[in-house]
This record gives structure tokens, C-alpha cells and sequence, in this order.
């Protein structure tokens, strides 16, 4: 898994694995699902991440696992 945030495009991408990504479809106003071959999710990107979260400390990012 990568979990990737691309400033300059002001956004916020994170992969599953490194599968091609076959197509992508835009499920919400600025969230993005990537698809590979056999139509699994593998990537999720969410767009305008400064204004969701204007307040957001992109060094203070958290991984939990239960």
C-alpha cells in the first residue's frame, strides 16, 4: 500500500497495490476509485485536498491497524 500526497495537484492518492490501473470513475465530487482489469478498487484519490481539510498538517499523517 502507498499512500502518496502530491502537493502541487493538491491532492491525496493512495494504492492498494501496483496493479494498472484499467479505468477510474469519479464517484463523488472530487474522489476518484482506480479499477484494474478485473474491476477491483486499487487506488482512491481525493482532489482539492486543502480546501476539505484547510487545517490539515500533511507531516502529522497516522497509519492505525487494529
Amino acid at each position: 500500500m502507498k499512500l502518496q500526497v502530491d502537493k502541487q495537484a493538491d491532492a491525496l492518492r493512495f494504492r492498494l497495490d501496483d496493479s494498472a490501473i484499467f479505468k477510474s470513475r469519479e464517484v463523488a465530487p472530487g474522489v476518484v476509485l482506480d479499477y484494474n482489469q478485473d474491476d477491483q478498487v486499487v487506488g482512491v484519490e481525493m482532489l482539492s485536498l486543502s480546501t476539505r481539510s484547510p487545517n490539515l498538517d500533511l507531516s502529522a499523517l497516522q497509519f492505525e491497524a487494529d
